[in-house]
């Protein structure tokens, strides 16, 4: 599998890749320990990706990376959609969401989009979903998940930033679409001591 490097923030690397062949798990993996071994400058057999044990009934796992039998000080973030996998790492505390799609929704999706969606009014199908992609990013970067519906995230007008108006952060959001792949990038700031 091939992936790409993606233009990213400071303090963010990612990467893209897409193979129909390989399981999205098999995806991931291969793609973190790619990313997490160009962050740590070091060969990438020398880093084992692993799924974190779940704390309890409804926890969502995260990969952790680890080096030598040591875990690596870094955040490991996925999105995938269909065949591909984005995958990006982070400092730990950086809260950062990310969401990938296709300009081919099935109808389905398409008229979850259209439900939830602020955008009232739009006809442009690849406006919609360049819209819905940059909602999720935000609610991936929330961290609640569906207990905040869609519709309750805000963006400016330019999306260029992001919230839910019951918290006090504003996430930067960045378009970083590749070969087809519309995906954007949120992320907040760092916890200040």
């Amino acid at each position: 599998m091939q992936t790409v490097l993606l233009d990213t923030p400071a303090g963010i690397t990612a990467r893209l890749g897409w193979d129909p062949a390989i399981t999205v798990h098999q995806r991931r993996r291969t793609i973190a320990r790619e990313v997490v071994a160009q962050v740590l400058r070091c060969d990438e057999k020398d880093i084992r990706i692993e799924r974190e044990a779940p704390r309890g009934f409804g926890y969502h796992t995260r990969l952790v990376a680890s080096r030598d039998g040591v875990e690596v000080p870094l955040a490991i973030t996925t999105a995938s959609f269909r065949a591909a996998t984005v995958v990006a790492v982070s400092d730990p505390g950086l809260p950062i969401g990310i969401d990938i799609r296709d300009a081919h929704p099935e109808p389905a999706d398409l008229a979850r989009m259209r439900k939830h969606s602020r955008l009232f009014s739009s006809g442009d199908t690849l406006d919609l979903i360049d819209h819905w992609v940059h909602v999720q990013a935000v609610l991936e970067a929330d961290g609640r998940g569906v207990r905040v519906a869609p519709e309750q995230v805000r963006l400016d007008p330019g999306r260029h930033r992001g919230w839910i108006p019951d918290r006090n952060m504003k996430y930067s959001l960045v378009d970083v679409s590749r070969d087809g792949w519309l995906i954007t990038l949120a992320y907040g700031t760092l916890p200040t001591v």
